[in-house]
């Protein structure tokens, strides 16, 4: 009895299996979400590329090679430099320099490819000077001609000789950051009002829910012409950046109302409102503190889809010439240049702005729908 008494206790032993199951009964709503989100490629990739733009955005005085002020008449349309890695026999990157014909008939400039002049280029290499957020004065970009007095157009020169390349990185700053501020403000618009809706009911649910239908009713676009002709030419470049988020805020900001109001009719009956709103609790705590965070995922997974939707609104409107103007830079304020269909034919390095565009769009639309699968890790 004693030996029988003495013998070690055996101790389960856990399988991979066994180990998944209990890591998902432990984990919370946010792993959950991380975890389903990852298996999710394209998502993955929307979200790396979302990242990159915005990193180039925070970065464009060091990212761009010439800030978006300069510009060279020599160069009016210069097309796009092909980077070249090798050269004789070892790696020392170079572009060739630009040399141009003049037709006797028409004066046309044609450019053509110099191969005997050969211009250097380097990472990390000294340029146009500027100050890192505001403060600290630097010369340093990521790219550029060892001799900043050299041509250096990888995607090519606009009508006034300023490259096209840097304007890019440049005006990312400015349609990224509309779509930003517009989401933040018609989020917080959907969130209370929907909300209000929802939670309150009756006579408030009713005015706010014909407030949608009127709003969702108007077509904007005319709207927006309205507002562009009676905004003064005299505003400057921050007072039309506030008008335009503005616009696009109140147009945008319905359709999360509604859903909003949706999730809190099936919430407000539920056990912990109703002990919420017993203990005190005022409307916009109930609203943020207690009804809010349990559908936080498909809150987050609407705006990122609502994102694209922002930044497409703002470069149609500067592409119409009734959004942010010159001298401020974005990308549709760029694309006005190929509103010409002969432009486009002799120019096409115009369009690259729409390239960039559609990448981000893109990204943003694969990221939401990553991000709105995971939103329901169950």
């Amino acid at each position: 009895m004693d030996a029988v008494a003495q013998q070690p206790e055996l101790e389960p032993t856990w399988g991979a299996e066994a180990d998944d199951d209990l890591k998902l009964e432990v984990a919370t709503q946010w792993q959950l979400m991380w975890w389903k989100f990852r298996k999710h490629q394209l998502a993955m990739a929307g979200g790396a590329v979302v990242i990159f733009f915005y990193i180039l955005a925070l970065g464009a005085e060091f990212f761009a090679p010439k800030l978006f002020t300069w510009y060279d008449k020599n160069y009016v349309y210069a097309p796009p430099q092909q980077i070249h890695l090798i050269r004789d026999g070892q790696l020392a990157p170079f572009v060739y320099g630009y040399k141009f014909e003049r037709d006797p008939k028409s004066y046309k400039k044609t450019w053509l490819v110099d191969e005997e002049t050969i211009i250097p280029i380097g990472l990390f290499v000294s340029g146009e000077p500027y100050k890192i957020l505001g403060l600290i004065e630097t010369d340093i970009h990521l790219i550029g001609p060892l001799d900043q007095d050299d041509p250096f157009y990888l995607m090519g020169a606009d009508k006034s000789g300023r490259d096209v390349f840097s304007r890019i990185i440049y005006s990312a700053r400015i349609s990224l950051s509309v779509g930003l501020v517009g989401v933040f403000i018609s989020m917080m618009l959907g969130i209370v009002l929907g909300g209000l809706s929802g939670l309150l009911g009756g006579a408030v649910d009713n005015i706010i829910q014909r407030l949608i239908e009127i709003m969702m009713s108007i077509p904007m676009l005319p709207v927006w012409l309205a507002i562009a002709a009676v905004v003064p030419l005299d505003w400057s470049a921050l007072d039309v950046y506030f008008i335009i988020t503005i616009l696009l805020a109140l147009t945008t900001w319905t359709g999360l109302a509604r859903v909003v109001r949706g999730k809190f009719l099936s919430l407000r009956e539920d056990d912990f409102i109703l002990a919420a709103r017993l203990d005190g609790a005022p409307g916009m705590r109930l609203i943020f503190r207690h009804m809010l965070p349990s559908f936080y995922s498909h809150v987050i997974a609407s705006l990122t889809l609502l994102l694209p939707g922002m930044i497409l609104a703002e470069t149609a409107l500067s592409f119409l010439g009734v959004g942010l103007r010159p001298p401020v830079v974005s990308w549709g304020v760029m694309l006005q240049e190929t509103q010409k269909v002969a432009v486009i034919a002799i120019y096409p390095w115009l369009l690259y702005p729409a390239l960039a565009v559609i990448i981000v769009v893109l990204a943003f639309n694969f990221l939401g729908d990553g991000l709105r699968d995971a939103a329901d890790p169950y």
